[in-house]
C-alpha cells in the first residue's frame, strides 16, 4: 500500500488482533519466548526463539538497553474522613515528596483532600490539578519512601493483563536498576543474565541508558491524523560509557541495536538534539513515525504493539510500513503472543 507521508492516518496502523493472543503471563524461562526476525531491507521474516538472538548479533555490535526499574506504583487507600476507597497511580516524581498521580475516582481527589494508604504507613494530600486531570499529591511518611512503596504498592500492569502477577520481578528486566518507571520497558524482559554474558563473550558491547517509562506509552492515539497526536514527555539519561561505546561502534562500522522503543527514543532524541551521541539527560517527547530519518539506530528488538499505537508507528518508521504490517499479519496467523508479556521481534 502506498502511504501518503504528508497525510498519515491513525487508521493506517490498524490490524485485527484476536483477544486470545494477548499474553497474560510471561514466558518461562524468559528467553524461551518466540522471536520473529524482520529484515528491514527485504522484508524477509523468520521464526525463532529469543535465545537464538545471538545468531543475529555480530562482534562489534552495540546493544543498548533501558535499565529503568518499575515502581510498585499502584496504591489503594481510603479518603480521610469518609473512608471512601481510592486508587492512586504514581506517574512522575516532581520534587521532594510531590508526585504527579492519576486518581480514581477523580472526583474524590480535589485539592486539599487527604488520603491514607497501607493502614497509615503513608498519607497524601492533593495540592493541585494539572494536565488531563492528573493530580499533584504530597506524600507524608516516616522512613524511606521507596521501601514503604515496596510494602504497600502493587505493580502497575497494563489494563489488558487481567491475571494477577505471582512474582513482581517478572515485570522487571534482570538488569533493572534506576527506579522510576510507571511501566516496564518490556522488550528487555526476554533477556537472562546468561544471554547477556554470552553476547559480551561474542564481542557485542552491552550498554545502558535510562528512560523512565510513563503511562503515556499506553495512551491511545485519538487524533485521526497522526501528526495531530501530542506525545507524552519522559525523562532520560545517557551515560558517558554508553555514548563512548556507541561512538566507537559507529566508527568501526558496527551496528547500534536498541532493546525497546524507550532505548530507541532516547538515542534518537540525543542524536537529533545534539547531532552527536554524548553524555546528557533531559526530557523527550520525540514522536517517530514513517518518514522519520534515523540518526543512530541500525536495529531494534521490540515486542508486538497495540493497533494504532505510537509504538507500531515507530516500528513502521524503521522497518518500512508494508514490511511492518505484513509482519503483524503473519504474527497473528502464526499465533505469536502480543503486548507486554508477549513474544519479541528483531528488526535488523
Amino acid at each position: 500500500m502506498e502511504l501518503d507521508l504528508n497525510n498519515l492516518q491513525t487508521k493506517d496502523f490498524y490490524y485485527d488482533l484476536p483477544q486470545e493472543l494477548i499474553a497474560q503471563t510471561p514466558a518461562e524461562p524468559r528467553d524461551h519466548s518466540r522471536l520473529m526476525t524482520l529484515n528491514k531491507k527485504t522484508g524477509e521474516l523468520s521464526h525463532k526463539h529469543f535465545y537464538d538472538i545471538l545468531d543475529y548479533l555480530n562482534p562489534g555490535d552495540c546493544l543498548v538497553l533501558n535499565d529503568s526499574r518499575v515502581l510498585p506504583a499502584r496504591l489503594y487507600g481510603i479518603k480521610e474522613g469518609t473512608g471512601a476507597k481510592v486508587e492512586f497511580l504514581l506517574l512522575t516524581h516532581k520534587e521532594g515528596d510531590d508526585w504527579e498521580v492519576l486518581c480514581g475516582p477523580g472526583k474524590r481527589a480535589k485539592p486539599g483532600s487527604r488520603f491514607v494508604f497501607g493502614d497509615g504507613l503513608m498519607t497524601a494530600e492533593v495540592i493541585d490539578i494539572v494536565d488531563e486531570g492528573n493530580r499533584i499529591a504530597r506524600f507524608h511518611y516516616t522512613g524511606n519512601f521507596y521501601e514503604i512503596l515496596d510494602q504497600i504498592g502493587q505493580m502497575p500492569l497494563p489494563h489488558y493483563i487481567t491475571k494477577p502477577l505471582e512474582d513482581n520481578e517478572r515485570y522487571q528486566t534482570v538488569y533493572s536498576k534506576e527506579v522510576g518507571s510507571a511501566a516496564a520497558p518490556t522488550a528487555g524482559l526476554h533477556f537472562t543474565p546468561e544471554l547477556l554474558d554470552a553476547a559480551r563473550a561474542k564481542g557485542v558491547k552491552v550498554e545502558f541508558v535510562t528512560l523512565h517509562v510513563g503511562l503515556g506509552t499506553f495512551r491511545p492515539v485519538t487524533a485521526e491524523k497522526v501528526t495531530d497526536h501530542k506525545m507524552h514527555s519522559e525523562h532520560y539519561y545517557l551515560p558517558k560509557k554508553t555514548a563512548d561505546a556507541i561512538n566507537e561502534t559507529k566508527k568501526n562500522g558496527g551496528r547500534v541495536i536498541a532493546v525497546g522503543t524507550t532505548s530507541c527514543r532516547t538515542l534518537e532524541t540525543v542524536g537529533t538534539k545534539y547531532g552527536e551521541i554524548k553524555e546528557c539527560d533531559g526530557w523527550t517527547d520525540i514522536f517517530i513515525y514513517p518518514g522519520y530519518n534515523f540518526k543512530v539506530l541500525d536495529g531494534l528488538i521490540t515486542n508486538f504493539h497495540l493497533p494504532e499505537s505510537t509504538l507500531i508507528m515507530l516500528v513502521s518508521a524503521l522497518a518500512g510500513y508494508d514490511h511492518t504490517m505484513n509482519a503483524y499479519k503473519v504474527a497473528v496467523q502464526e499465533k505469536y503472543r502480543f503486548f507486554s508479556f508477549g513474544d519479541a521481534m528483531l528488526i535488523y
